[in-house]
């Protein structure tokens, strides 16, 4: 059963070794994780932000038994457990399958995982328009048309170059 707790980043291999010598070596951990690049100073900034901020994703299979949550309750680590997850469990294992088949070789998120729909402003990232923001104007599979001012632009998906604002 996968749970989803709180926890102290600063403590988190603590928190890890905790749950391995209680329940055992089979725990699973999942932080989705996102790469920002932003263009500063003529500089391409790289910073390595979790997608799910101070909450993890963890599975085991005695996480049913709220016993064993109790147990786990003091950690060092742990803020605390999120109650009432098992009506959720096809959420969360949708969740985290979307998250893994959206993931590059080094295990960020890519773009492709965000949905684009519904959303008409997009803001430049990287590259010469860095913090500026579009609107879009149409959508297909390859590209986004919109406009910045009083310029159309056509901006390819694959380059990871805008995100919705």
């Amino acid at each position: 059963m996968w749970t989803i707790i709180k926890i102290d980043r600063k403590k988190i291999f603590t928190l890890k070794n905790e749950f391995f010598k209680k329940i055992g070596s089979d725990v699973v951990f999942y932080a989705p994780k996102i790469k920002l690049q932003k263009y500063l100073n003529s500089k391409i900034l790289v910073k390595e932000n979790y997608l799910l901020g101070d909450y993890l994703l963890c599975f085991h299979k005695k996480f049913k038994n709220n016993a064993v949550l109790t147990t786990l309750k003091y950690c060092k680590g742990l803020k605390y457990f999120l109650d009432h997850l098992n009506s959720s469990q096809t959420e969360i294992i949708n969740f985290v399958s979307r998250c893994k088949k959206n993931e590059d070789k080094d295990g960020y998120i890519k773009q492709s995982f965000f949905n684009f729909k519904n959303k008409n402003k997009f803001e430049f990232v990287s590259g010469p328009f860095t913090n500026l923001i579009f609107s879009v104007l149409e959508e297909n599979k390859i590209s986004i048309k919109g406009i910045m001012g009083k310029h159309q632009i056509s901006v390819s998906k694959a380059n990871n170059l805008f995100r919705p604002v």
